[in-house]
């Protein structure tokens, strides 16, 4: 199959009630030939389908498992569903009022004695139209659950509408027939449950008004990510300005923004300077300086002076369209600790049915007299108290929190495993070039040998490294142009990796590169060694040049340690968490850097190649470790990492290759990370703990367990509000996250 033909699709699939739903919509979206992956998360009434397949396809097989799902085109859709639940909600919220209000005034009358008797041709009267009234409420304030269990029912599999249906529906037909002909019912079991199901339609339509409230702020990230980008952008156009909305923007227009103003789309300055506010993007409060050929990035504001810039990525290219398209993919994806709550909601109804039956079985064969009647409120008990949803809400409510936070810190999690896996780690691999340095060496010291001026040395040294991307490279040919030194032409060039370059003008050779470089090829340093291992004590990088076999003198590298590097480091180690530096660079250097800040142990003279073996040892000592960098070499270790960091400031390869990927250059990003990861992760314990503990209990006292002991039995109108609470209490505990800082 064309990888470049698979694309990945999301739906709103509007009509899922549980944690059996998802099982039963994943098996039929999977079922589609060219389904490579589905995600279906419960929390968002979300699928995400990855693979090469039409959205009709999908679209009809979620149709015929029974639920109706819609394309997640863009944010247009987004807000118009954010309509649909507003109406949705205030709808159950109408349900419930008129469901509590027939079940109130039902139970009030009952309560009182003023109906006739039952047996009487007036209390049959009255009670019919009671069960009438009752009937209402099922088919109109709880005509959504009948309608679920019938459409589950269809595709040989039950539901949490299946066991409130069930439940409610025979409460109705008890008590109907009970009306219709009481005589056939013993005196002490001629008992009616009309108050019981609607009471309980207006507890659960109630728990679901509170728990889409509730929901809904989970989803507070995603929303303010959408509301930061401007819906218009005042662009050139035949020589005058015009305002025009943001989705006609074109490449390479050239677009205004004045002061306090929102950056519609990314680009780069093309006439002016100003400081732009990307905290949006990185976390970051302070305003960055921006000036001609920087980049700017749609949904930053603009806070002092007005520019001009070239639009180079529009739509769903931009930063913010895949800052948030990378959030709800995280959003979407299951942690390890979630797929075990899957697991048990995938066969808790059909447990729940069987629990039931046998409820009925024990009631009726060995319970008290009026057997029907105690079997009847146990059963039902059973039936409603059971609640798939707190379990199926458990993981998915809090890894959507847990991922909006960290992307208010700058911090963009692309897996759910990876938000699992932070909050366990032992050990951190730092790289030291651009993750703990500033990633932008300067060139500090020029030893030339005697007979050589530090001109004909840059000289040489810029000449060559002017071919070479590497950080140092481009500190050497800046510092040439310092100097405004004519460069000359090189007649070949070739890397050594992890050593040096070679190359050749005017049929000499010229070698730039380690010590281990000049050894290798028998270049007597002599005495610019010990010079080097003075610069490499002060933590400067030390490049030797030689021409011709013989040593030209050396430049000193300098790489800034980034202000907040140490901090960074000592907010992990204080979660109990091991660092260790790892760099190509001497040990002299490497040991300078690493006690200036802080780190427990380095790694040096380590090959790009084998960065990822390194990473590999430690994890074969039983380490869980994660990896930090920012460079295309670092790309194999942070793929092998247990979790990958990456440098947002890096190379597209670091943050493709990433787990986690770091928006703005500093390590507080990683101490960040691991707080909301521990965090999200207690969340979900304490969430599928209730879940778990809150079935463990209610349903063995809704089937009768207390009642040969101290005589108590759950009525069906208890367990319907516990049923109701259960669920908000998950959403409502996930939603504290939310108020997390690390």
């Amino acid at each position: 199959m064309n990888n470049k033909s698979k694309t990945t699709k999301r739906f709103y699939v509007s009509d899922i009630s549980c944690a059996s739903c998802v099982t039963t919509i994943e098996t039929a979206l999977k079922s589609v030939s060219g389904v490579d992956e589905v995600q279906v998360n419960f929390a968002d009434r979300t699928a995400s389908v990855t693979g090469d397949v039409s959205s009709d396809k999908l679209i009809k097989a979620v149709g015929e498992s029974g639920y109706t799902a819609s394309l997640a085109e863009d944010e247009s859709s987004s807000s118009e569903r954010q309509n649909q639940d507003l109406v949705h909600y205030r709808d159950l919220l109408k349900k419930t009022i008129i469901a509590g209000v027939i079940g109130v005034l039902i139970l009030a009358v009952t309560m009182l004695g003023v109906l006739p008797d039952i047996t009487t041709p007036s209390g049959q009267i009255a009670y019919g139209v009671i069960s009438l009234l009752t009937l209402f409420v099922l088919s109109y304030p709880g005509g959504r659950f009948f309608a679920g269990a019938l459409k589950s029912f269809k595709n040989h599999s039950a539901n949490m509408d299946t066991l409130i249906s069930i439940g409610t529906g025979v409460a109705w037909v008890y008590s109907t027939f009970v009306v219709i002909s009481p005589d056939s019912v013993s005196e002490v079991a001629r008992h009616v449950y009309f108050d019981t199901a609607a009471i309980i339609i207006a507890f659960i339509n109630l728990g679901s008004a509170l728990e889409m409230r509730a929901r809904g702020k989970t989803s507070e990230a995603i929303k303010r990510l959408i509301g930061l980008q401007p819906k218009t952008a005042r662009v050139l156009r035949e020589g005058a300005e015009v305002d025009i909305p943001i989705e006609q923007v074109l490449m390479g227009d050239i677009v205004r923004v004045r002061p306090g103003e929102k950056i519609p789309v990314d680009g780069e300055i093309a006439e002016g300077t100003s400081h732009v506010d990307e905290s949006m993007l990185t976390g970051e409060p302070v305003p960055v300086s921006k000036k001609l050929g920087d980049e700017v990035v749609g949904g930053s504001v603009n806070k002092s002076g007005s520019f001009l810039f070239k639009a180079n990525r529009i739509g769903k290219d931009t930063a913010l369209s895949q800052i948030i398209d990378m959030v709800r993919k995280a959003q979407n994806t299951k942690p390890e600790i979630g797929r075990l709550a899957d697991k048990v909601s995938s066969i808790f109804v059909p447990t729940v049915l069987i629990i039931a039956t046998l409820t009925m079985m024990a009631w009726f064969n060995f319970g008290p007299d009026p057997k029907l009647t105690y079997m009847l409120v146990a059963t039902v008990a059973v039936l409603i108290i059971a609640c798939p949803c707190a379990l199926g809400l458990a993981t998915p409510i809090s890894v959507m929190v847990g991922v909006g936070k960290a992307a208010e810190y700058g911090v963009l999690i692309r897996k759910g495993d990876a938000l699992q896996k932070a909050g366990q780690l032992t050990t951190v691999v730092l790289d030291k070039t651009g993750t703990i340095t500033e990633g932008r060496p300067v060139v500090t010291a020029l030893e030339p040998k005697d007979g050589s001026s530090e001109e004909e040395l840059l000289k040489i040294a810029a000449s060559v490294e002017k071919n070479s991307e590497h950080p140092l490279a481009e500190a050497v040919v800046e510092a040439s142009k310092e100097r405004s030194l004519e460069l000359i032409s090189i007649e070949s060039f070739e890397a050594i990796s992890g050593h040096g370059v070679r190359a050749s003008y005017q049929n000499k050779l010229v070698l730039l590169g380690n010590s281990k470089l000049m050894n290798d090829n028998g270049i007597n340093l002599g005495a610019l060694t010990r010079r080097s291992e003075e610069l490499s004590k002060l933590g400067q990088t030390v490049i030797f040049v030689a021409l011709d076999g013989q040593p030209l003198g050396l430049l000193g590298i300098s790489d800034p340690i980034k202000t907040d590097s140490k901090e960074a480091i000592q907010r992990l180690q204080e979660s109990g968490i091991r660092v260790v530096m790892l760099t190509g660079d001497n040990r002299a250097t490497a040991g300078t850097v690493a006690s200036l800040v802080g780190v427990d142990d380095f790694i040096a003279e380590v090959l790009p190649q084998d960065k990822a073996n390194e990473i590999i040892k430690l994890q074969e000592q039983g380490e869980k470790v994660a990896m930090v960098g920012d460079g295309i070499n670092d790309a194999p270790a942070l793929a092998g990492a247990d979790v990958g960091f990456a440098i947002g400031t890096g190379t597209d390869v670091a943050i493709e290759s990433a787990d986690i990927t770091l928006m703005r250059g500093s390590l507080h990003g990683v101490a960040d990370a691991v707080a909301i990861s521990k965090a999200t992760l207690r969340n979900i314990k304490e969430n599928l703990i209730g879940a778990f503990g809150y079935n463990t209990l209610a349903i063995p006292i809704a089937a009768g367990i207390l009642y040969p002991f101290i005589g108590i039995l759950l009525s069906p109108i208890i367990a319907g509000a516990a049923m109701a609470l259960s669920s908000v209490t998950v959403v409502t505990n996930a939603n504290r996250l939310r108020w997390f800082k690390p």
